[in-house]
């Protein structure tokens, strides 16, 4: 029996819903929901690789990012149930995450700027209108065997209330605490 692993990545800020990625060998990487009363359920589920699923503040649709048109890309779709999903991303993109009002979803893009895309949705209905993308900054966000990618992948950055960015970064130039060797320590204990 092969037991297939489950990252959880974001609640639903109401609560209700825990989002999942999970690795299948059919249909590789994907997201799932669990609520919480009830069966979990696909959220997205296709032969490509969805990870570093996140919630709308609105809990009414997921960003993630999937390589199904090739290169590693950012996309929205309703949440729960089926319906049209949306490229947001044009050049690659990873690590999505929403500002809190839910009008901007960030992303991270190859070249490491951060970028925001302003997001309009229609009232009452399933339809989600992406501005362009537009950078912001080029981030420093650490990277190394710490830090994973792919199905365990979470944004390295939040978004504060206010607007500023709180970012996992690299430390350049951090040394190492001296170690201090104390040879013959035993003396000291016999006199």
């Amino acid at each position: 029996m092969t037991v297939e692993p489950k990252i959880p990545l974001a609640w639903s800020l109401d609560g209700r819903f825990l989002l999942y990625a999970t690795q299948n060998p059919t249909t590789r990487e994907d997201l799932w929901a669990l609520p919480l009363a009830g069966k979990p359920f696909p959220v997205v589920q296709t032969p490509f690789e969805e990870a570093a699923g996140q919630f709308s503040p609105d809990g009414r649709w997921v960003a993630y990012q999937s390589n199904e048109s090739g290169p590693v890309q950012i996309y929205v779709r309703p949440f729960p149930g089926l319906g049209d999903k949306w490229q947001v991303s044009t050049a690659g993109g990873s690590q999505p995450g929403w500002r809190r009002d839910g009008k901007e979803l960030l992303y991270v893009a190859p070249d490491a700027r951060l970028m925001a895309v302003s997001i309009a949705l229609a009232t009452g209905s399933q339809t989600l209108e992406a501005g362009a993308p537009v950078p912001l900054f080029t981030s420093r966000l650490a990277s190394g065997s710490n830090i994973v990618g792919g199905l365990f992948s979470k944004p390295q950055y939040a978004v504060a209330s206010d607007g500023r960015f709180l970012m996992n970064v690299a430390v350049e130039g951090a040394t190492a605490p001296p170690i201090t060797v104390v040879l013959n320590w035993d003396a000291a204990l016999k006199k």
